[in-house]
């Protein structure tokens, strides 16, 4: 791995300060391609630290020495720094991630060139909202039209992907759910996909070591016109329900805890008369902290295994599109994945190549931790300079639940 810096200190990062408490740093970095007509901002807030600044502040919050057995190597796992913020009351909390809310949709569609009162579609991913209604009010604050759709994706780290899927698919079963198919209302307009987490928040009085090391705050927000910039070409939605509680998330938003007759884990509700909200059933730990994990090795096998056949079968899916559109010779030109951990996803790849699926799948996000929802749109923006108009990607989402959204889309030509 090449040696990184952090990200408050890379070119072009806007450097802000949030007035709560002793001042919250935030910075944004915004991402343009004017020939896709595609772009975003994405970034962090709090104080950053590197693999051994952590291990401090980890051991404050486990109050005590960090076990030698259960320290891990974030470098290896593709991580070199965090960002996490001091103990806030929950207001204080409230408000940070309201403010962090609003400057990404601002400063997203300022990337794409949009007016907020053009939007027409917020959707965001969120693994622990910091409140249920946090997607209306960022919206509200960032000046988007009240008419305007919401949603909020609680679908642990599959929550960004879940959303653009959602935006882009109108065969997807979460468009047919309430009488309201979002991808066919939202076609050809202006609509701002992303992931928000708060996740120092979300973790800060957890015992568990693996989850204190390896996440942190993170967001990503690109704007997009369904479609137009983006359109989709083939995806899948699945889900493995995790029966041993592998990853053990407390689900901070409205679910029932019960499984539907359909067997989905999914509830899909109205939360207003324009705000859907997608509830995924976790695991949840049994002594009600934030989360609780089996460490590195668990997730690769938790989310290896049924990872390659969901993306091979969207492959599968789209290679035969590209057969019946005589585009034979179209192939995948990225594959932007979520980043867990930096073994999930070489393992992926390899077996992937193994079953004749070569897939480009960059590492992108060593600045940032595990950012769950977040971490696919930083991705996805950190790559985006890189694409070419007609380039065709596969987006790689998945989340603890278990949750998977894969979909291939081709962009502007």
């Amino acid at each position: 791995m090449e040696t990184t810096i952090p990200f408050f200190d890379h070119p072009g990062v806007r450097q802000m300060e949030i007035a709560i408490g002793p001042g919250i740093p935030l910075g944004i970095q915004q991402v343009s391609h004017p020939r896709l007509g595609l772009g975003g901002a994405f970034g962090a807030w709090g104080e950053c630290y590197d693999n051994v600044t952590l291990l401090e502040l980890v051991e404050r919050r486990l109050h005590g020495p960090l076990p030698e057995g259960e320290r891990i190597d974030p470098a290896a796992l593709g991580f070199d720094y965090r960002h996490h913020i001091r103990t806030l009351s929950p207001q204080e909390h409230l408000e940070v991630e309201l403010a962090v809310g609003e400057q990404l949709l601002r400063q997203a569609a300022e990337a794409v060139g949009w007016e907020m009162d053009e939007v027409q579609g917020v959707l965001i991913g969120t693994s622990g909202p910091v409140s249920n209604d946090y997607t209306v009010q960022i919206a509200r604050r960032a000046g988007i039209p009240d008419h305007a759709w919401k949603v909020s994706m609680h679908k642990a780290c599959d929550g960004s992907v879940g959303c653009l899927h959602m935006a882009l698919n109108p065969e997807l079963e979460a468009n047919n759910r309430l009488g309201v198919n979002l991808a066919q209302e939202l076609l050809g307009k202006k609509v701002l996909v992303g992931g928000i987490e708060g996740l120092s928040r979300f973790v800060e009085f957890s015992q568990d070591a693996n989850a204190l090391q390896l996440f942190g705050n993170g967001a990503g927000v690109i704007g997009v016109i369904p479609g137009e910039t983006m359109q989709f070409l083939a995806g899948m939605t699945h889900e493995v329900f995790d029966q041993e509680g592998v990853l053990a998330v407390h689900m901070y938003y409205p679910h029932s805890g019960e499984r539907h007759i359909d067997r989905s884990n999914v509830e899909t509700s109205l939360a207003g008369s324009n705000h859907i909200r997608i509830a995924g059933l976790m695991n949840q730990p049994a002594d009600g902290r934030p989360v609780e994990m089996a460490g590195p090795m668990g997730m690769v096998k938790l989310f290896v295994r049924s990872g390659v056949d969901v993306v091979s079968q969207v492959y599968r899916s789209y290679r035969g599109l590209m057969e019946n559109n005589g585009t034979q010779d179209k192939n995948i030109a990225v594959a932007i994945a979520h980043h867990a951990n930096l073994k999930i996803n070489l393992l992926k790849a390899k077996y992937l190549n193994k079953a004749g699926i070569p897939l480009d799948m960059p590492w992108l996000l060593s600045e940032f931790g595990n950012i769950s929802a977040a971490s696919n749109m930083v991705a996805f923006l950190r790559r985006l300079p890189m694409m070419q108009p007609g380039d065709h990607i596969l987006i790689d989402g998945f989340g603890a639940g278990t949750y998977y959204d894969v979909l291939a889309a081709a962009l502007r030509e």
